[in-house]
């Protein structure tokens, strides 16, 4: 397969692009946020990834490792000690997106005050939110 029949092969415009499903999944509530997490501060244990992405819960948060996992972008490495140490960290690929996830990060931080103005202003002439 030439790499132009793969790049159209893989267009998430396209309504049955497999690489939509990848998609999808990494725009989900905590991917994202987790890998920007571990690409900010390194290898973490469960608790310390929890307590860097507040409020994901117990379960999301092992659901969303272990899609991450499943997709080659995390791994997950179980040290042999007493008790045994599990911590999670980047994969190549997953640094890979970290490093264009981190900058939006920066932006939505950058930016948050206009866009809520701009919401406020929005559903004031508009008499509510967006299904208003």
């Amino acid at each position: 397969m030439t790499t132009q029949q793969q790049d159209s092969e893989f267009d998430v415009f396209a309504a049955f692009c497999p690489g939509r499903d990848v998609f999808a999944e990494l725009a989900d509530k905590w991917s994202l946020l987790l890998l920007a997490s571990l690409y900010k501060l390194g290898e973490q244990r469960f608790s310390e990834l929890q307590r860097s992405v507040g409020g994901v819960s117990r379960k999301m948060l092992t659901q969303s490792l272990r899609t991450l996992e499943r997709d080659g972008l995390v791994l997950r490495t179980v040290h042999p000690e007493t008790p045994p140490r599990v911590v999670y960290g980047l994969l190549p690929l997953g640094r890979t997106l970290a490093e264009r996830v981190v900058p939006i990060g920066d932006w939505v931080e950058a930016n948050s005050p206009a866009v809520l103005a701009a919401r406020a202003g929005f559903d004031e002439v508009h008499g509510g939110g967006v299904g208003g």
